[in-house]
């Protein structure tokens, strides 16, 4: 493969492997081939066969996303922006999330969709969190992107009868079964010809798994050497829950069952010991994080609709916690997820110093990587696939650009996105996905999301319309 050199860009946020962070390179160079940079610094001086002006440009590693649920969320816009079941602290999980859901038709469009807007915003490497569906390797090795499949499984599956009270229909050999069909999933994934998707272990959630089940997938996953993710403490219900069935938090439960290490991942972890929604004896459990090494997947958007927040990114990083950024909902817009996160952490903290830009980047970048046990992705460096973002730094919303990463995350977001390579493969340009047809899956579900609303009160418990359930902002006349 031909060697493809980005000549004297303007900067360049490369890795400084000495003081192990990134840092701003002026009038940089960015050498690859073969889908592996050859070259991060300055003054190249081997063999180019192609070469890319670096004027007017900022070179940025593509953005890692470890949470994310590509084959159903794209479907809900318009429908759960602003509900939450109030008998159940403002969650939308349990009344909501059975409703409104894609049909086997939809959810390639949604796929699309949602990778789409990934790449759009620099996201380059994704955690794909999806129940199996037909045809799913194959989707995700179209979009060009670097893909981890986590195929969930579970043992029961919740359920409310009232609105204020969850239930659980128990199915433990369903969940067994689910799982070993998972672990061939990833088995296929890690052979699949693009050379992109590998896998990870996600029993779906703490309180629709049996105690069985999550250690034989933490079990599997270490065999394996790969990533393990649970949803845990991402909802009172489930807090309660947790602390009634076992005496613990989830998350000191978690600890309590071994299954937390520097390969765990937990989805949200928003309701700790000392959040002020679930004050509880211990006042242990960031400190666990911390000390077992794992990984918090933060998806600021999901919970701030809900008037639910974590307390806070800035105080989970100072306590030594690995945190990682994911997009739970719609948009999928990495760029946006971290603007939030920001501007959440410093609104929690009461202070603007609680969170840098540069913690906030690494979460994006190295502290996702870490989580997938990576070092060869979120970050620019020789030996690194090439996972490259080049940002518009002459765009009117990046101006002035005395901190071009400031300018981007706070003012511009993926509008200043000029292109995205994985892999050394040019996977947007201009504003467009070259791999899969955005428009075409947009307008496909917009007709998609018609049948689903027509099965809502069939699926809702009250046999509620949606216009019940999720009221249009104005009267239709």
């Amino acid at each position: 493969m031909p060697t493809t050199l980005i000549k004297n860009a303007d900067v360049a946020i490369l890795w400084d492997a000495e003081a192990k962070q990134h840092a701003y390179v002026a009038n940089a160079d960015i050498a690859f081939e073969d889908g592996r940079l050859v070259f991060a610094g300055r003054d190249y001086a081997g063999p180019v066969e192609e070469t890319i002006s670096g004027t007017g440009l900022m070179v940025m590693p593509g953005l890692v996303n470890i949470h994310s649920h590509p084959s159903s969320e794209p479907m809900n816009k318009g429908f759960t922006d602003e509900v939450g079941t109030p008998g159940l602290y403002n969650s939308s999980l349990y009344e909501y999330l059975p409703i409104f859901r894609a049909d086997a038709e939809a959810v390639p469009s949604c796929v699309r969709v949602a990778l789409s807007e990934l790449l759009l915003s620099g996201v380059t490497t994704l955690a794909d969190l999806s129940m199996a569906h037909p045809g799913w390797l194959d989707l995700l090795g179209e979009s060009g992107m670097r893909v981890c499949i986590a195929p969930m499984f579970r043992s029961a599956r919740w359920y409310t009868k009232n609105g204020h009270v969850v239930e659980y229909a128990w199915d433990e050999k369903a969940g067994e079964k689910a799982f070993a069909e998972a672990m061939t999933l990833i088995e296929r994934a890690e052979q699949h010809e693009s050379g992109r998707l590998f896998g990870m272990v996600v029993p779906a959630q703490i309180d629709t798994c049996t105690p069985e089940l999550l250690q034989d997938s933490r079990d599997e996953a270490r065999r394996r050497g790969v990533s393990w993710q649970i949803h845990a403490a991402q909802a009172v219900v489930e807090f309660h829950e947790i602390t009634r069935r076992h005496g613990f938090t989830p998350i000191g439960w978690l600890h309590e069952q071994g299954l937390l290490s520097e390969r765990s991942i937990i989805g949200h972890g928003i309701f700790l010991d000392d959040h002020p929604s679930t004050p509880w004896h211990t006042q242990r459990d960031l400190d666990i994080l911390a000390e077992t090494g794992t990984t918090v997947a933060h998806c600021p958007t999901v919970f701030a609709r809900r008037g639910i927040t974590l307390k806070h990114l800035g105080r989970y990083k100072r306590r030594g916690v690995n945190m990682g950024l994911g997009t739970d909902t719609y948009p999928h817009n990495m760029l946006d997820e971290m603007r939030l996160a920001a501007y959440l952490a410093r609104t929690q903290a009461t202070d603007p110093r609680s969170l840098t830009t540069t913690e906030l980047f690494e979460a994006a970048t190295t502290g996702g990587a870490k989580a997938l046990g990576r070092d060869d992705i979120g970050r620019l460096a020789a030996g690194c696939r090439a996972d490259i973002v080049l940002v518009d730094i002459t765009h009117p919303m990046m101006r002035p650009a005395r901190d071009p990463l400031r300018s981007l995350i706070y003012a511009a977001g993926d509008r200043a996105v000029r292109a995205v390579y994985v892999d050394g493969r040019k996977v947007v340009e201009n504003g467009e996905v070259l791999t899969m047809d955005y428009r075409a899956a947009a307008a496909h579900l917009n007709e998609a999301q018609k049948r689903m609303e027509a099965r809502v009160p069939e699926l809702d418990w009250a046999h509620r319309s949606p216009e019940q359930i999720a009221p249009s902002t104005f009267r239709w006349t």
